[in-house]
């Protein structure tokens, strides 16, 4: 029994799909089984509710060989650390009882930099890393730069304006991965039984790209001129609007230790890349995405 957990999400969503096909039982853990595809409500076992909380968790994860875990941080929440530790302690507490053979979560790249202790989000995803392997459950920690897919809450701009925007230095080299690939490799770890303690698996996706080179190749994919602007951390609230002050500072603080090479401490590896490129991800997921 394989338990995913945000199975409409981005990541989630790939996932489920892929470990379909391999026929393995699967379940669920879902606040609105109606957003779930007819083929995936039809196949799989459905719990609902939240992966967060205590009176779920126990049954969502009974007698799972197999847990696919991912932190749904409250964008409102009043802390980062509520965020991302108060949102795991309910899924702790049942991995620290043994009840769970394996565990492959979604982290952050970072640990180690000079800056992984003032990163925001990453460092409060690392704490909750750390929380889970306390457990001694085994624990697969998939450590991610930024996702390609975050372009999407920006379609509107890039269409009507052709303007991206974000928090990080134009000309900064760094890993940059599409969330299908993410999910390729979670399925593998999923599926393979014979791994035990706790590990970072860093996923790194095809190649390092600077934010002006995403740009310009969006304008060739798209077939219009797309730029990207810089914005200050005091900006963010417009980009990704409804968080919290918080959770606003977490992002930026994150930003600003992206920008100083949180990203960049992993060396590549034929193992650590993923097959999609950007470019390949704009045309199937971002070009539909526009014109639509």
């Amino acid at each position: 029994m394989i338990v995913v957990t945000a199975p409409t999400g981005h990541i989630g969503g790939h996932l489920v799909n892929a470990l379909l096909e391999t026929g393995s039982p699967i379940r669920v853990v879902v606040r609105d089984p109606a957003r779930l595809a007819p083929h995936v409500a039809a196949n799989v076992e459905v719990v609902t509710g939240s992966h967060a909380d205590p009176a779920v968790v126990p049954k969502a994860f009974a007698g799972a060989d197999a847990v696919f875990f991912l932190i749904a941080a409250d964008p409102q929440a009043s802390s980062v650390d509520s965020a991302f530790l108060g949102f795991a302690r309910a899924a702790i507490d049942v991995f620290a009882a043994h009840e769970v053979g394996r565990v492959v979560g979604i982290s952050a790249l970072g640990r180690g930099t000079p800056v992984a202790g003032r990163a925001g989000h990453v460092t409060a995803t690392l704490k909750a890393d750390d929380l889970i392997a306390a457990t001694g459950v085994p624990y697969r920690a998939l450590t991610m730069p930024s996702f390609m897919d975050n372009t999407l809450r920006q379609v509107s701009s890039i269409r009507s304006d052709g303007v991206f925007a974000g928090p990080i230095t134009p000309d900064l080299r760094a890993p940059l991965v599409a969330t299908r690939d993410i999910a390729a490799v979670a399925a593998t770890w999923l599926l393979d039984d014979a791994w035990t303690g706790f590990a970072e698996v860093p996923v790194l996706g095809a190649a390092d790209v600077t934010h002006l080179e995403m740009a310009e190749t969006m304008s060739s994919v798209l077939g219009f001129e797309v730029r990207y602007r810089q914005v200050t951390g005091a900006e963010l609230e417009v980009v990704r609007p409804g968080m919290s002050a918080a959770m606003v500072r977490a992002m930026a603080d994150m930003s600003a230790a992206k920008n100083l090479g949180l990203d960049n401490g992993v060396v590549r590896t034929p193992a650590s890349t993923t097959p999609t490129t950007f470019r390949q991800w704009c045309a199937d997921v971002l070009k539909p995405a526009v014109s639509g």
